[in-house]
């Protein structure tokens, strides 16, 4: 689920917020830094408990319809395609989800008016009626629809994602990947899964990996402040250091790091991974400044050999 650009705006967080609370507590901040990583999953989780609420109020639905005194038979025996859907089937009664869901605890209880209003929404598209009206009962039917659900209804939605950054100030930024994340967990579900295969995304590629680059890049990032930042000092003579957005100097010292400290990176794959970050998370014109710092720093670290990488094509 998270690929190395993601690792890197979590590490990224996790250094501003270093930087504005006790920048003498490492502990603090790898124990942060592994929090908010969690907390992707726990995302994941609850956009997954989302849609099976969606299809609970359905449910509910139906069932408010049935108790009417005067109902009528399309009450009594409504269509029951959607709330029956078996590829929701296979997340909701899989073993792993269930268990993930309670012990995280997770609930859209307070939020069920909004639940309804996002079902009726859903209800009221042609794409719905499309669905309902299919004879031919399938899983492949079934998952192509909430696939088609998913990416219309449930990413981007305004309301949700307000309700969501609420709860946490990172969430916004996580929505994106773990909508991907949703998205491909079922796409990749079979008709033939049981209870237990697991169906769910993994949160790392690699976790050893993974985890090892987290904690280094973090590590020594930290380690090192001072000394890059006395490199940026340097490089800045015309800009003073303080007034300059603390995203950029930051994003410039991770971007040091990696070609002072990870030898199998190369050179162009962090300067790139740190500007397109800067273009996401800082100002209109850092771009270009974090552009040109890094360019001075790599052409004086070539020339004292100071980035040593290991691999052909690696600094070029």
């Amino acid at each position: 689920m998270l690929n190395r650009r993601y690792l890197r705006v979590k590490i990224l967080q996790a250094l501003y917020a270093w930087k504005q609370q006790d920048a003498d507590d490492l502990p603090k901040a790898e124990r942060e830094l592994q929090k908010s990583t969690n907390q992707v999953h726990d995302l994941y989780f609850s956009m997954l408990l989302l849609v099976e609420e969606v299809f609970t109020s359905a449910q509910n639905l139906i069932e408010t319809k049935r108790e009417k005194i005067l109902a009528t038979e399309e009450d009594l025996n409504p269509n029951l395609h959607f709330v029956e859907n078996k590829a929701l089937k296979k997340i909701t009664e899989n073993v792993e989800y269930r268990r993930g869901i309670e012990t995280r605890k997770l609930t859209w209880d307070i939020d069920s008016d909004n639940v309804r209003k996002l079902f009726r929404q859903i209800e009221a598209s042609s794409m719905y009626k499309s669905y309902m009206e299919k004879e031919e009962d399938t899983f492949k039917n079934d998952k192509a629809f909430i696939i088609k659900m998913y990416e219309r209804f449930f990413v981007d939605n305004e309301v949700f994602e307000q309700l969501l950054e609420e709860q946490n100030m990172y969430w916004a930024i996580d929505l994106e990947i773990v909508n991907i994340a949703i998205v491909k967990t079922f796409q990749r579900l079979k008709e033939r899964f049981t209870q237990t295969d697991h169906v769910l995304a993994d949160l790392f590629k690699d976790r050893e990996e993974d985890l090892k680059f987290m904690k280094e890049l973090m590590r020594k990032s930290i380690k090192f402040d001072e000394d890059y930042n006395s490199l940026v000092e340097k490089q800045i003579s015309n800009w003073d250091i303080d007034r300059l957005a603390q995203i950029d100097i930051i994003l410039l010292k991770m971007a040091m790091c990696e070609f002072e400290h990870f030898p199998g990176i190369p050179v162009k794959v962090s300067m790139n991974e740190y500007i397109d970050l800067s273009k996401n998370f800082s100002t209109p014109r850092s771009k270009g400044f974090i552009n040109g710092v890094l360019d001075k720093i790599v052409a004086k670290w070539k020339d004292e050999g100071r980035i040593a990488k290991t691999g052909r094509g690696l600094i070029e």
